[in-house]
């Protein structure tokens, strides 16, 4: 265990902004810094990092603290384990006393398997420098291939014998457990009490690394000509590895993708080697496997650029258009290239330098809408079926890209190639996309009494929402619809809050709560991030379906909700729109009035887009306000119906809820009377 006043000492001196920085592009933002948050599917940046106060917040799904509690969850270890990390970070000798056996049994499993995968990196490392037949075997291999020994030792490369267990029965004479051994990947057999056996006898080891350097699992290559197995195999699925979660080299690389702002992508893992014996650091393998989104999503957080390297035969242009629409979707900017017939990117490398590598990339890198059309094209000539076809799948691949301007560009330089018409790419575009969306949205439900929500949404034949009859809007309507106008008016515009403390009595006691918001938030991410905080929902479907839309869309820099939502499919949604940006619809008279103002036309309106960083947050807080009185009304119906059935027992409990709720309204209340109005 830590003794406390090591503890401290990793505490005092872990900086946030350091220790997220390994993790996550950080960009500043006022007195904190922004980046995409690495604990959810973050499109818009959400995870705020306060140096000043040195701890860290998603205000979306809310994961956060401090340097400890980060790498805790981010590399799912215990406490002690993420103490120990920052220790190592900062160069802090830990005091701590030899745990006991029956500490070790109690130590979990995920824990235990990485330290099985410490020890076999650090025996395979030992085994190809010092073993006779790792150095005439795999030592030469790997100098054969032209890897300098800074490369062989950066990578931590290894070799495994090929007698049959001799990696095994070396760890299990040095306590590690054989269950052990067989979780991680590292053996096979033991059913039975069955010998076990060495999965990567024979082969070379390419360690695999976390993001903080972890090992987690192995690669091996086979050396020997043999028809019966195969050339690579890789560690198993396990409670610390998954295939669909890491990179080979990312550890490696990441800082250099963020001081390049791109990444190379390739297949195998002697591809990243020689890359980075040329000098071009910032490459990663997805290990010969196909790409998946949460690979993707690791990259993009560092950098929204891609480059796919792939070899100039016939098999290596046909891998070129496999995979990459998932890479379009997650919202990357892929370019191709395709290196000179009879090279792949480790014999490619090998002939360069950085200098001559990127001058490759540089002159021959396209992006991969137009790579897929010119290869395309050139395949169908004059074969009017097969272009059609081609100008199918084409628009699906645009289709994917979320970004609204970026697929306007692509159907432009498409059209142009391949002859068409604009705006007939335009239209099976957007028919994807509409299809796409209505698949993607929840099924139609029914008003709920105890939440006081209707959330009956009926498509009808031309994809419209349709809303219920006309009747009167309930308070918390109204407040809603006022959200909407500033989303759909102000939606992009930033609003600059911070969390303050503010005291508020109680009784005799004073009580601090937390108000406002993390600075620089837009007002699309500030209502979103407030509402989730506290489980409000939208109840009007409309209003709902314009929120949610407007906050997927806000993940583009360039989203400009008022012209989006004028311009939308849904007739419903335009003609809102239209409403609340036509000029009757002025700064409301209770927001007017709270600010001491009697304005109107321009002056109100330009009034109320200088305070918006006032008059957002005051109505998502009236919402709630509204919310919660629903709810007492509510409990005050269920109590008195529960004290005419002399159900007393129901009739108490509800009473307290509601006194519960009506504390609750009390804060809010103050809120609402004391917030600090700027004046400009």
């Amino acid at each position: 265990m830590i003794d406390k006043t090591t503890i401290d000492r990793i505490q005092d001196t872990a900086q946030i902004l350091e220790v997220v920085s390994d993790f996550v592009t950080l960009k500043k933002r006022g007195v904190n810094y922004l980046g995409l948050c690495p604990f959810h599917d973050d499109r818009t940046p959400s995870f705020s990092v306060s140096p000043s106060k040195n701890i860290c917040k998603c205000f979306s799904c809310g994961e956060g603290g401090t340097a400890v509690h980060f790498i805790m969850k981010h590399e799912q270890l215990s406490y002690y384990e993420a103490l120990k990390y920052l220790a190592k970070k900062y160069n802090i000798e830990v005091h701590e006393r030899e745990m006991t056996d029956e500490e070790k049994v109690l130590e979990s499993e995920r824990e235990s398997m990485f330290i099985i995968n410490e020890y076999a990196r650090t025996y395979f490392k030992n085994l190809l420098h010092e073993h006779p037949e790792g150095k005439s075997v795999g030592l030469t291999y790997f100098k054969e291939r032209g890897f300098r020994d800074d490369i062989i030792s950066k990578f931590e490369l290894g070799y495994s014998l090929e007698e049959r267990n001799a990696f095994s029965s070396e760890a299990l004479k040095r306590g590690y457990k054989k269950d052990f051994l067989v979780k991680t990947g590292l053996a096979g057999g033991g059913e039975n009490n069955s010998s076990l056996y060495d999965r990567f006898r024979g082969r070379v080891i390419f360690p695999v690394h976390t993001l903080s350097g972890k090992v987690v699992a192995f690669g091996g290559r086979i050396l020997r000509n043999s028809d019966k197995l195969a050339k690579y195999i890789n560690s198993p699925e396990s409670d610390i590895y998954s295939k669909s979660r890491e990179l080979y080299g990312l550890f490696f690389a990441k800082k250099a993708i963020v001081k390049a702002d791109s990444c190379f992508l390739v297949e195998g893992y002697t591809d990243v080697l020689s890359m980075h014996q040329a000098g071009i650091e910032n490459v990663v393998s997805s290990s010969g496997t196909a790409l998946t989104a949460g690979q993707i999503r690791l990259i993009r957080r560092f950098s929204p650029n891609m480059t796919v390297l792939y070899d100039g035969d016939a098999a290596g242009i046909t891998a070129a258009l496999r995979g990459i629409d998932l890479l379009l979707e997650e919202g990357l900017n892929v370019k191709v290239v395709l290196l000179p017939k009879g090279e792949d990117p480790d014999s490619f490398a090998r002939k360069q330098n950085a200098e001559s590598f990127n001058k490759y990339i540089k002159d021959k890198e396209v992006d991969f809408i137009r790579f897929k059309t010119q290869l395309l094209l050139n395949e169908t000539k004059d074969d009017p079926v097969k272009r059609a076809g081609l100008i199918s799948n084409i628009v699906q691949s645009i289709a994917l890209i979320p970004d609204g301007i970026k697929r306007s560009v692509y159907v432009k330089d498409s059209a142009n190639l391949l002859e068409i018409n604009e705006k007939l790419l335009i239209q099976e575009v957007n028919k994807i996309r509409m299809r796409s969306y209505d698949q993607k949205q929840r099924p139609i439900r029914g008003f709920s009494p105890e939440s006081g929500k209707d959330n009956s949404i009926v498509e009808s034949e031309d994809n419209a929402v349709n809303i219920p009859a006309k009747r009167r809007k309930s308070r918390i309507e109204n407040y809603e619809r006022q959200i909407i106008r500033y989303i759909v008016r102000y939606g992009m515009k930033p609003i600059f809050q911070v969390f303050e403390k503010q005291k508020i009595k109680k009784g005799k006691h004073a009580e601090e709560i937390d108000v406002l918001v993390e600075e620089g938030s837009t007002v699309i991410e500030f209502v979103h991030s407030d509402l989730e905080r506290d489980n409000i929902k939208v109840t009007n479907p409309l209003y709902e379906h314009i929120f949610e839309e407007a906050y997927r869309e806000s993940a583009n820099s360039n989203f400009e909700p008022a012209k989006y939502f004028m311009s939308h499919s849904d007739s419903n949604i335009s003609k809102l729109a239209i409403e609340m940006l036509s000029d009757r619809y002025q700064l409301s008279k209770i927001h007017a009035k709270s600010l001491g103002e009697d304005l109107e036309g321009n002056k109100s309106r330009l009034l109320e887009e200088n305070l918006l960083e006032v008059l957002v947050p005051r109505v998502t807080t009236e919402l709630k306000n509204a919310y919660i009185m629903q709810q007492i009304a509510l409990l005050m119906k269920k109590a008195k119906e529960a004290e005419k059935n002399n159900d007393f027992e129901t009739t108490l409990k509800l009473l307290e809820e509601k006194k519960k709720l009506e504390e609750i309204k009390k804060i809010l209340a103050k809120i609402l009377g004391e917030q600090v109005i700027i004046k400009y």
